[in-house]
């Protein structure tokens, strides 16, 4: 689910907002009436993605001081006049004139929501970067293999990865495995 935070300079507004996509099953973690509230919430949301539903202007600053302050995970749909709307040049700002139409707002969540998940399983998916002892085990291992079994270094490499995949472990794990077995050996 995606943390959404409303923020509009008018608590009554930011309330029905919040009302209305909550009724909707959308994850409202906060409403806010100025900029500094919710650069508070995202700070204690820390590491977190999301998306700030926002008014053109706050009591302490705008929607383009807000957006500078955000992280990138987060995304910022602003609601305002077409007038104040057609002020806005972020290319990352998604602009929605009011009086809003429900369907263009839950469309247009449904979108942001899908592109954070998909981000999400982006991040989760992409490779752990190796600390350099497990690089120097691997070095290890591949440089073992290449003096032992006469392998050039790709093929070292491609049989620690074959036996890995074989044996349902990581290729750190292989490479003390094959170190464990060619020490015995020797």
């Amino acid at each position: 689910m995606v943390n959404i935070i409303v923020a509009f300079s008018s608590q009554k507004d930011g309330i029905n907002i919040r009302n209305l996509l909550m009724r909707h099953g959308h994850n409202v973690v906060t409403v806010c009436t100025n900029g500094a509230a919710v650069s508070q919430a995202v700070d204690q949301m820390e590491g977190s993605d999301g998306i700030v539903v926002s008014g053109y202007k706050y009591q302490d600053m705008t929607y383009s001081d807000l957006l500078a302050d955000l992280p990138d995970t987060w995304q910022m749909i602003v609601m305002a006049s077409p007038g104040n709307l057609s002020h806005i040049f972020e290319y990352n700002v998604i602009k929605i004139p009011m009086p809003v139409k429900v369907y263009d707002l839950f469309t247009t969540l449904q979108a942001i929501e899908t592109t954070i998940m998909r981000q999400r399983k982006k991040r989760r998916e992409k490779p752990k970067e190796r600390s350099s002892a497990e690089r120097a085990l691997l070095e290890h291992a591949k440089s073992l293999l290449m003096e032992t079994k006469n392998m050039s270094e790709v093929e070292a490499h491609r049989y620690i990865q074959k036996c890995s995949m074989d044996n349902g472990t990581n290729m750190v794990e292989t490479a003390q495995m094959i170190l464990t077995l060619l020490f015995e050996e020797g």
